[in-house]
């Protein structure tokens, strides 16, 4: 895993994609949830899902149905910087920075978008599953700047996902600072820690 995360940090791209003004965002995420995805926040959101259209999986559906997810997400996502595994019922994505965004600023790189594109076809084909997207950074003497700096990556995630027809009901958006490091601090650890996790779960009946 290591290795092929590393291995993203030198390849970088100028992106081809601008996130939408900031003005905008509220009303672009809207619908979305701020924080952890609970199964407490879940069993909240989900009348309100249902109440707007939205499908769920009868018990026996759910395993074949996230198999099918995970094996799609693996086919089509084989790349440096990316690790598609299963924890459960639930179908994770981590990507770190360098495999999405551009090294001199925060919007999203031309292979962050071929990338993004991927999960989001994905995403809106599978659309009986909750979404979390977790940002993280790296250690930082200012917790607040960490916290700050991982949900400004989560987010622009979310504004991506949305902008490609996966519905922000599903979603809850979260900064987690330099929380749950995956390397250590040395400078190439420190961008690997920078990275976005998609943790993708049914919506059970």
């Amino acid at each position: 895993m290591l290795y092929a995360l590393c291995s993203v940090l030198l390849l970088s791209s100028c992106g081809g994609y601008k996130t939408p003004e900031r003005g905008t965002w509220d009303t672009i995420l809207r619908g979305a949830s701020f924080g952890t995805m609970t199964e407490t926040a879940r069993r909240a959101k989900q009348p309100i899902y249902q109440g707007a259209g939205g499908r769920v999986l009868l018990p026996h559906e759910v395993g074949p149905y996230m198999d099918t997810l995970e094996e799609e997400l693996t086919d089509n996502l084989r790349k440096f910087g990316i690790q598609i595994s299963r924890v459960g019922d639930d179908v994770m994505v981590v990507i770190v920075r360098s495999a999405f965004m551009s090294a001199d600023h925060p919007d999203i790189s031309d292979e962050g978008v071929e990338t993004l594109r991927t999960v989001s076809r994905a995403l809106a084909r599978f659309d009986r599953t909750w979404i979390e997207i977790a940002g993280y950074s790296d250690a930082m003497t200012d917790q607040n700047a960490a916290t700050r700096f991982s949900f400004d990556m989560a987010e622009r995630v979310a504004l991506f996902l949305a902008q490609h027809r996966v519905k922000t009901l599903r979603m809850f958006v979260v900064g987690r600072g330099s929380a749950r490091p995956i390397a250590d601090q040395s400078s190439m650890g420190r961008q690997m820690n920078r990275r976005v996790e998609l943790r993708i779960s049914p919506i059970v009946k």
